[in-house]
């Protein structure tokens, strides 16, 4: 159901955009207003695909952080704005660069491979750059015989150490999000509704990726539940995914494993910092601005290249 009272303001949004040729770009965790006026909805690959391509004056990341330093180390002489400087990440936030120098300096004849859900300046110390969509494939282009760190999400990290047979050194963080999730509320969901697949999201804790029916990245996720036959799923990653899935499957069901018993929700906080007034304001003032200096650019923008490049 629409929300009537925000079409004054949704107007204005894109009064304002065409007017300043801006482009707005939004995760798919973002609130379903904010995804339904973006020009372009996608999890990290996609998004850092689209901010390489645009054409537009000012880029407005609808997303966190981490997302828009992304944005402007691709765009440097683009403006890059946020809706809220403190929509931040708990998995960037775990990987502090300080601490991480005196990891790395401990493998010295280690590359690092770091997802994208880090720090401007994790970055800067990264040889190439993945996505929970393209992880696999990153790694896999290295020698078996490579000894690779990867940062920051240990879960993300273990999941491809299975998959590919490697052993990785990892880095201990996790995403608040998608790290709480509980085997104990994905087994009642299990039985209450015995038909429903459980896709996960690769964030999740190995024991969540050992019951899933698939696992993948949030594109994957909703490709996933697009294509097939069942109709129903049990969705182990963040809430505001299910507006995509129901927008194209409305004909299936889709429930959202929850924090607790309280709420059939489990949102990301910082996701969902960005609001549509913000996001108009935003616009407006034409800030907050995203900055960084030209020498984090410099260092940070060749491992994701190295990702692009290796994701065609």
């Amino acid at each position: 159901m629409k929300n009537h009272l925000s079409e004054p303001l949704i107007e204005k949004i894109r009064v304002l955009k065409k007017s300043k040729n801006a482009v707005i770009l939004a995760h798919y965790y973002q609130i379903p207003e904010i995804q339904d006026i973006a020009d372009f909805v996608g999890d990290s690959l996609g998004l850092a695909q689209n901010a390489l391509q645009t054409t537009a004056d000012i880029i407005v990341f609808a997303g966190v952080h981490f997302m828009a330093e992304t944005a402007k180390i691709l765009n440097p002489t683009k403006k890059v704005l946020i809706p809220d400087l403190n929509a931040g990440c708990s998995l960037a936030d775990s990987c502090p660069p300080d601490k991480f120098r005196l990891f790395k300096s401990n493998y010295p004849d280690h590359i690092v491979i770091s997802y994208i859900n880090c720090s401007a300046e994790i970055k800067t110390m990264s040889d190439v750059i993945c996505t929970s969509g393209n992880a696999i494939k990153i790694v896999e282009s290295f020698d078996k015989d490579q000894k690779i760190i990867f940062a920051p999400d240990k879960n993300l990290g273990g999941y491809i150490n299975g998959l590919t047979g490697r052993n990785m050194v990892l880095w201990d963080g996790s995403c608040e999000v998608h790290d709480v999730i509980k085997t104990e509320e994905i087994i009642r969901l299990k039985e209450k509704y015995p038909d429903a697949k459980l896709i996960a999201h690769p964030e999740c804790k190995a024991i969540i990726l050992e019951l899933a029916d698939y696992i993948g990245s949030t594109t994957a996720l909703l490709n996933y539940t697009r294509k097939s036959d069942f109709s129903r799923f049990i969705v182990a990653t963040e809430t505001g995914i299910l507006h995509a899935m129901k927008k194209t499957s409305p004909d299936k069901e889709f429930f959202i494993v929850p924090t607790d018993k309280s709420c059939s929700c489990n949102d990301c906080p910082y996701m969902k910092m960005n609001t549509l007034e913000k996001l108009h304001a935003c616009l407006y003032n034409e800030g907050p601005e995203l900055k960084l200096s030209k020498s984090v650019i410099q260092k940070a923008k060749k491992p994701i290249l190295r990702m692009l490049k290796l994701s065609v």
